[in-house]
């Protein structure tokens, strides 16, 4: 039986459609002004890629695109979608009511039910039910918190 060499053996990917290049760190075009850009060192670069968080560093969105690349690390287990910056567009900010939803919902984590205080962090609502303080006395440190209003006069 004919053996064959091993300079005819293929690695095969089935996966690998051949769409996307692969560029490992700082190997993507305008990788190094994407980074400035992310870290506050410079201004963001008229082309290049970026991935979804870099955009979102430089107050970019990808605006449907699709990804164009992939970053790969760690031999190719661990992978990012790269997407080109002349594409991206402005985030979008949220309207008055939307935030007014949000403070609302992250007030409903971090208000203790039974002393009434607005922490500064999220409570252990659904395993303690209250704060530390509440649940068992430890004290809590008065920066951390908001007190309650004394009344409940609108005036």
């Amino acid at each position: 039986m004919d053996r064959p060499d091993d300079d005819d053996l293929v690695d095969v990917d089935l996966y690998d459609d051949g769409k996307f290049p692969e560029f490992g760190r700082n190997q993507a075009p305008g990788a190094v002004a994407v980074r400035a850009a992310v870290r506050g060192k410079g201004p963001v670069p008229a082309e290049g890629l970026a991935t979804r968080r870099q955009l979102r560093a430089m107050g970019l969105s990808p605006g449907g695109q699709d990804p164009v690349a992939r970053l790969t690390w760690r031999g190719g287990q661990r992978w990012a979608w790269l997407y080109r910056v002349d594409l991206a567009v402005p985030k979008r900010t949220p309207t008055l009511a939307q935030e007014m939803a949000l403070d609302r919902a992250m007030a409903a984590q971090a208000t203790c039910p039974l002393c009434r205080r607005r922490y500064h962090h999220c409570l252990p609502l659904r395993t303690l039910g209250s704060c530390l303080e509440c649940h068992d006395g430890t004290p809590a440190d008065p920066a951390s918190y908001i007190a309650p209003p004394e009344h409940d006069l609108a005036a």
